[in-house]
């Protein structure tokens, strides 16, 4: 008695995926499955970055159809596919960039640009092709944290290369300008400052643009908003009401501009004592949690007030190049599938599908 297709797919109906907790038949994710007398193969593919758990995956998928009677041998590929997604009505999606996630705070000092940089190196260790934009024209901070100096090059004499480190393409104003020089501009040089970081620097497909918004609802924001196709945005705050003040409206102005809140990290949640392993909730308990349950979005994680993250940041080796197979690098990495997962679930793009119509007079 021969195995069908339909057969197969109800075994993989079972499979659950780790990362979404939806399972591969439903999500659509099973692709090609050939049925070679006793021989299976298929096709795995995720819509989120995820090249640590194929192996995982892979196992789970085996292990189901290995189950069915008379299976001789299973062939699974797993990869992953990035799409486009939809952005705000109005607002075109950039040449080479598929999806905007903007990292806000609402309030500086919280650590955004540290979460920004180990978010966007998170997503290029699971296998995406990522970049990340440095939006704080007064206070830039990537330069530091992915250890870049140098100026930009330009090939066509209209746009600039990004510069690279640790698999990912930066660009900010801080390659252009002396480490001390403070940025004495009014709002309108600053907005058009970071439109032209974005639109000018010539990005290399990236599957993600991480962009590190300055603190604050103002000029930057307001401009990325309306401008800028922004897929979603993650609030990063600490469990401080102060912070959270600042973060809900932070939060507030993503709702009221139509972008999504992809969800919310709680930075400096515990400290751990390094003497004694005393753990302590310097900066309160429970605070990004009780935001999400207010505004009914998700808590994408929360990370520990260490001495390493600081030391890495500043050193130019973020947590997740620095140490990649540590317990904070795994935070960074499950936040950063987690965001991927929300952006997946969202509506694709679909503008490229639609002709072009114009009217002539004949």
């Amino acid at each position: 008695m021969s195995i069908t297709v339909d057969e197969v797919k109800a075994a993989l109906a079972q499979v659950i995926d780790p990362n979404t907790q939806k399972d591969l038949v439903s999500t659509k994710s099973v692709k090609s499955i050939k049925v070679e007398a006793a021989n299976i193969s298929l096709d795995v593919e995720l819509g989120y970055p995820a090249k640590s758990q194929f192996d995982l995956i892979r196992g789970a998928v085996v292990t189901a159809i290995a189950r069915l009677p008379g299976v001789n041998q299973v062939n699974v590929n797993v990869s992953s596919k990035i799409v486009a997604h939809a952005v705000q009505r109005g607002i075109k999606l950039m040449p080479n960039v598929k999806n905007i996630i903007a990292v806000a705070s609402g309030k500086g000092g919280v650590g955004k640009s540290t979460t920004a940089a180990n978010l966007a190196l998170a997503l290029a260790a699971e296998g995406a092709v990522v970049g990340i934009l440095d939006a704080d024209i007064y206070g830039p901070s990537q330069p530091l944290i992915m250890g870049i100096s140098g100026r930009p090059e330009t090939v066509d004499g209209k746009t600039m290369e990004p510069l690279e480190n640790h698999g990912l393409q930066v660009s900010s104003i801080g390659f252009m300008i002396d480490p001390d020089e403070p940025m004495v501009w009014r709002g309108p040089l600053v907005t058009q400052a970071m439109q032209q970081l974005l639109s000018q620097t010539n990005w290399h497909d990236l599957d993600y643009l991480i962009v590190d918004m300055p603190p604050g609802t103002g000029d930057v924001q307001l401009t990325l908003s309306q401008k800028v196709p922004v897929t979603g945005a993650v609030i990063v705050t600490t469990p401080q009401d102060i912070a959270l003040l600042d973060a809900r409206k932070g939060l507030r102005m993503f709702e009221k501009v139509d972008i999504p809140i992809l969800g919310i990290v709680e930075n400096m949640s515990i400290h751990i004592c390094s003497n004694c392993g005393h753990a302590e909730h310097i900066f309160g308990e429970g605070g990004g949690q009780k935001m999400c349950a207010d505004f009914g979005i998700d808590f994408l994680g929360s990370l520990p007030l260490t001495m390493s993250i600081r030391e890495q940041a500043d050193s130019g080796k973020p947590t997740v190049i620095a140490d990649p197979d540590g317990k904070i690098a795994a935070i960074y990495k499950d936040i950063a599938r987690k965001v991927a997962i929300k952006v997946a679930e969202k509506a694709k793009d679909m503008s490229s599908k639609f002709p072009t119509i114009s009217i002539q007079n004949t």
